[in-house]
């Protein structure tokens, strides 16, 4: 064993210990960062215009800071970006992490000093969970690779501008950039095709143990590597022992991913975001991934029912129930204020506090009033790919079809499958079926004949990358939404597989 794997052991347990100092005082744990972060922010423009020294309960702060999208804290962001000081967090930020809004364009998220950690010490801190439960270290004295943005970096008023991805790698330990792939000139090449290839070239004849990235790309790095050797990648890379992954759902792309190696690999998932580092699998024995609650965040939750009434009920960690469905709020040491994220979560433990990623606040489908989410769709689509365990899916998404030609409107779906299963009409029975079971609203329109059950398209192989490719969002850390309320995805994907 080499003195990376030896070294990390111990290191592993003290991170664990530590760990469990926190985990089982969630309450405590969090009213601690609450005053901190209220101290912290005081002499802040924001402070002040939002009267923080007045504040000295959760209660008063949620009277004082209302939650905010993008757009609300746009203000503020912009007069960081004309040189000014103290504006959400004492001094100036040390990054932007540029992500793409809807409404906004292009977001420029704010990394501090104090909230860096928050960013780096989590993502190391999964893996050695990973080490402290298995005892597996060895992939660490092999190569890592990590599909990511490129790490480049701009300016804008002297703060250093680019993707979490882009920034993390340069936080990335000295002890491990030596086995680090790909090199940093390939890691700056935009153009995702040609990055592609690059990686697939430096890292083809390399002892790779970790690989790291959103599934559906990590997918296509082992397709072109399978048309090049005609192996599967367990033969390419023999010593490939640990995935990482996060950004999206695992289950649509696991069946395919494990036959493209050839062997079943530990997997570590990740809930990582610009706005803040949020939870990581801390074991491969239970579900959901680990609340971090100790990390300079102070979380709120709005139950996902509730977030588009006028006044909806934000609750503390030790208030959420299990298995409902919540918006993310934070406030954090970057300078985020009563700030939702978008996601949607479940808790499936409350000892430790452990979740689940369900969706997006805004990506779902109820154009009949139905609020159909990213969580059903999945599992009923996972669902119809047990039943027919010959199938194998690529990418997806789902539209609504308010005005057909003919009949009553419905829900498509526009399915890449690498392996279609053998019957597609029961296929579709299937979802739809396992569909009217997630959703009492979406069974009530069926069976009411206001909706026809939903359409299956098949799309061409490589119809989600063109797509993607046509937006400039190939690779990376980019994802399709897998939910719209209007077809704009959809008929971006149609069109893009006639060409």
């Amino acid at each position: 064993m080499g003195i990376r794997s030896v070294l990390s052991k111990p290191l592993a347990k003290w991170v664990v210990e530590r760990q469990r100092e926190w985990m089982f005082r969630p309450a405590e744990t969090q009213q601690r960062w609450f005053k901190r972060l209220v101290d912290g922010g005081r002499d802040t423009v924001f402070g002040r215009d939002h009267h923080l020294a007045d504040v000295h309960t959760v209660e008063e702060f949620r009277q004082a800071v209302p939650v905010r999208d993008y757009e609300d804290l746009k203000p503020y962001i912009e007069r960081i970006l004309a040189g000014d000081s103290d504006v959400l967090w004492k001094g100036k930020p040390l990054y932007f992490a540029k992500t793409s809004g809807t409404t906004s364009g292009t977001k420029y998220i704010p990394i501090t000093r104090d909230s860096i950690p928050n960013h780096i010490d989590s993502a190391r801190d999964a893996l050695l969970n990973y080490i402290n439960e298995t005892g597996n270290s060895a992939f660490l004295d092999k190569k890592l690779i990590f599909l990511s943005g490129s790490p480049e970096l701009d300016k804008k008023a002297g703060i250093n501008v680019g993707r979490l991805s882009g920034i993390a790698n340069h936080h990335v330990p000295a002890y491990l950039r030596t086995n680090q792939l790909p090199s940093y000139e390939t890691n700056i090449i935009e153009d995702w095709e040609t990055k592609l290839e690059r990686i697939i070239d430096e890292t083809i004849n390399q002892p790779m143990s970790l690989i790291s990235g959103i599934p559906p790309w990590v997918q296509m790095y082992f397709d072109r590597i399978q048309e090049r050797t005609g192996k599967l990648i367990k033969d390419v890379f023999p010593d490939f022992s640990v995935f990482v992954y996060g950004g999206v759902n695992f289950d649509p792309y696991r069946a395919k991913l494990y036959e493209s190696i050839g062997k079943r690999v530990d997997s570590i998932e990740t809930y990582p975001a610009s706005e803040g580092f949020i939870a990581f699998q801390d074991t491969q024995t239970e579900e959901g991934l680990l609340m971090l609650l100790d990390s300079g965040i102070f979380f709120e939750f709005i139950a996902a029912e509730d977030y588009f009434t006028e006044n909806p009920r934000r609750l503390t960690i030790d208030e959420v129930e299990l298995n409902k469905n919540y918006a993310v709020i934070i406030n954090n040491n970057a300078g985020l204020w009563g700030y939702s994220i978008g996601d949607t979560v479940k808790f499936v433990s409350r000892d430790p506090y452990r979740l689940l990623v369900t969706g997006r606040i805004k990506h779902f489908i109820s154009a009949f009033g139905e609020h159909v989410i990213g969580e059903e769709v999945e599992r009923a689509l996972q669902y119809a790919m047990q039943r027919h365990p010959e199938t194998e899916v690529v990418e997806f998404t789902v539209a609504p079809m308010v005005s057909p030609g003919e009949g009553l409107p419905y829900h498509e779906w526009l399915v890449e499958f690498s392996t279609p299963p053998n019957d597609l009409a029961a296929f579709a029975r299937d979802v739809d079926n396992r569909l009217t079971e997630l959703n009492v609203y979406y069974d009530d329109l069926i069976t009411g004949a206001i909706l026809q059950p939903l359409k299956l398209t098949t799309l061409p192989r490589g119809a989600f990358q063109r797509y993607m490719k046509s937006q400039g969002k190939l690779g990376g850390q980019n994802k399709v939404p897998r939910l719209a309320n209007d077809r704009k995805i959809a008929e971006g994907l149609l069109a893009t597989s006639l060409v």
